[in-house]
């Protein structure tokens, strides 16, 4: 990731840290709901719950809804979830994926093209967006330590790589050593705010100033959608 655009699209994120921070207890909610229409709410007994447990204490999900939602998924008449991924196209050429889990896939589409007739872009090809983004473990937190010492601590714990600016630090994982990272640099000190699977830009497209908004104005309209989770991109941010 280019730096600068990486530091732009990250303070996007974190300025509207409420919303996602709703998003992500949403997405952990239903897929709790999910995991035990699958597989029983009994975590020591299907694994797909255990590790959506993990994750969502990880995220700081309070416990009370953790038991309200597997008392609610055992009910029959609590549907279950399935997950669709969207890919669009913004203006410019810029890549949008749509990440949404829902109990009715129709509703879902009739959204994405709402969406799209309002705001503009179009919905692409599946595969044509997505091969230039890759899923990572995305860790923030605040700079505790001198860059050596950070180093040495992303090293040990098996991050892939980390960047720092104004007091703050972002640490990229493999998606698969999220939590393991995670747990390993708060055991030395490292102070998390957010650790979260993220879809990473290979490659990012500069736009103008009125490409950038009309991009922005799509981008907030399919984030206020119920059934969305996440909306990744590849516009370069100024």
């Amino acid at each position: 990731m280019a730096g600068h655009s990486k530091w732009a699209n990250i303070k996007y994120r974190k300025g509207k840290a409420d919303v996602i921070k709703g998003k992500l207890f949403s997405r952990l909610t239903k897929e709790i709901i999910s995991a035990v229409k699958q597989g029983g709410a009994d975590p020591k007994a299907n694994t797909k719950l255990r590790m959506v447990l993990h994750k969502a204490r990880s995220a700081n999900l309070p416990n009370e809804n953790i038991e309200r939602n597997i008392k609610k998924a055992t009910s029959a008449a609590q549907t279950d979830y399935i997950e669709i991924s969207y890919e669009l196209y913004g203006y410019a050429g810029v890549g949008i994926i749509v990440e949404i889990m829902t109990d009715n896939k129709n509703r879902s589409a009739s959204e994405m093209r709402i969406a799209t007739n309002k705001k503009g872009g179009s919905i692409a090809n599946p595969g044509s967006v997505a091969f230039n983004f890759e899923r990572k473990g995305i860790i923030q937190g605040k700079k505790n330590a001198t860059e050596e010492e950070l180093f040495n601590l992303v090293i040990e714990s098996g991050a892939e790589d980390f960047d720092q600016e104004e007091g703050f630090c972002i640490i990229t994982t493999a998606s698969d050593q999220l939590f393991q990272v995670r747990e390993s640099l708060e055991n030395q000190g490292f102070i998390c705010e957010e650790a979260q699977l993220q879809m990473v830009p290979k490659t990012y497209i500069e736009c103008n100033s009125e490409n950038q908004r009309l991009n922005l104005d799509l981008i907030e309209y399919l984030e206020a959608i119920d059934d969305v989770d996440a909306v990744y991109h590849n516009m370069k941010l100024s």
